[in-house]
């Protein structure tokens, strides 16, 4: 891979740039916004200068809706070889591009699941995509020549290639991505006008579930829209859900022995069926589901602490899957959450506590 260019400047585009000039691939860089192209370019991502010859790859960071006429412009320009997007959202850029006549032998279509709450390309990372899944969706038509540079493209990148049909792309992001970004941003909602005494209560309970409602609404307003339906079927058993629950909860404030009891089945079966659900999201990205557990530690807010932790955990020799930090209000302590592989919690707990650290499985 000797030259790339890059269609979109924004945060992934960007960040797919500084990881192939990393790697000694030569960058250029196109946006409808130069503003993104001159930050991009201080960032040392690129250059803005166009190829004079054809690259062998595009890759088309633009929103879903403006892929397929974003790929036919650049192939009547044969600006590259061979073309991969990387929306989030498959079926309609394939079905636009159908439409609109495009030479779908030299496209492919991508998506790195990589992302921050932050857009822009200042906020762009060269190791955005090491170890997450990148999607690739080749039609019957792609050929091999491309598909071989959209791989080496997420080799450069470190991603983990994952081939899957556009609409099966499409059906699993509606569960793992779009769908949980909608939930957010209602749950989120609620605190818009919520008294101030309420939110000096909020803890780290509320961001987590709040976190990604933080996301840019325009491109969300646009990946929602090219996958509606898929969205709209995951939300919709949300909905009845949570009708559900609703009643569970009423039933448990009523004068009836029999529905307040019937009430409390319904709302633990909630609260087991979610506990199941997470236990199947994997600690690392594109990993199996994980068999790990958590080991709280206490941890005083000083300088140097957080490394002394983590300097004994190497010591243990127990690998360190992830972790969290939690801070306690109006105090100087906080609790810092260890995940670990369960075979391994014990022995990292017993290292622990032999050095005075204050230890809860």
């Amino acid at each position: 891979m000797r030259s790339v260019i890059v269609v979109g400047a924004g945060f992934i585009g960007t960040s797919i740039a500084l990881a192939l000039t990393e790697h000694g691939v030569r960058v250029h860089l196109r946006d409808t916004r130069p503003e993104r192209v001159a930050t991009a370019v201080a960032l040392s991502a690129g250059v803005a200068e166009p190829p004079e010859e054809p690259c062998d790859m595009a890759v088309l960071a633009v929103p879903p809706t403006s892929i397929a006429t974003t790929l036919r412009l650049c192939q009547e320009e044969q600006i590259a070889r061979s073309y991969m997007d990387v929306g989030s959202v498959k079926a309609l850029p394939l079905l636009g591009a159908l439409e609109l006549d495009c030479d779908l032998t030299s496209y492919i279509g991508g998506h790195p699941m990589a992302g921050r709450e932050r857009s822009g390309p200042l906020a762009a990372q060269s190791h955005l995509f090491e170890g997450r899944p990148w999607v690739l969706t080749p039609s019957q038509q792609t050929g091999n020549t491309t598909l071989n540079a959209a791989l080496e493209v997420i080799s450069i990148c470190r991603g983990v290639p994952v081939v899957m049909e556009a609409m099966e792309h499409d059906r699993a992001v509606a569960l793992v991505s779009h769908a949980p970004h909608v939930v957010a941003s209602v749950m989120a909602g609620q605190l818009e006008h919520a008294p101030t005494g309420a939110m000096r209560l909020a803890g780290q309970g509320l961001r987590d579930v709040s976190r990604i409602a933080a996301g840019d609404p325009a491109l969300w307003s646009e990946i929602l829209a090219a996958n509606a339906d898929s969205v709209a079927d995951v939300l919709e058993g949300v909905t009845e859900s949570l009708a559900a629950t609703v009643d569970a909860l009423r039933a448990m404030t009523c004068s009836d022995e029999m529905k307040i009891q019937r009430g409390h089945r319904k709302v633990r079966d909630v609260l087991v069926h979610g506990c199941a659900g997470h236990a199947l999201i994997p600690v690392k990205p594109g990993s199996l589901p994980p068999r790990h557990s958590s080991l709280s530690v206490r941890i005083t807010d000083r300088p140097g602490e957080l490394a002394r932790l983590l300097s004994d955990v190497g010591s243990s020799e127990v690998n360190l899957e992830d972790l969290s930090i939690e801070h306690s209000p109006g105090m100087n302590t906080g609790t810092v959450e260890l995940m670990v592989d369960e075979a391994e919690v014990g022995r990292l707990a017993e290292t622990l506590s032999s050095r005075n650290w204050s230890v809860q499985e």
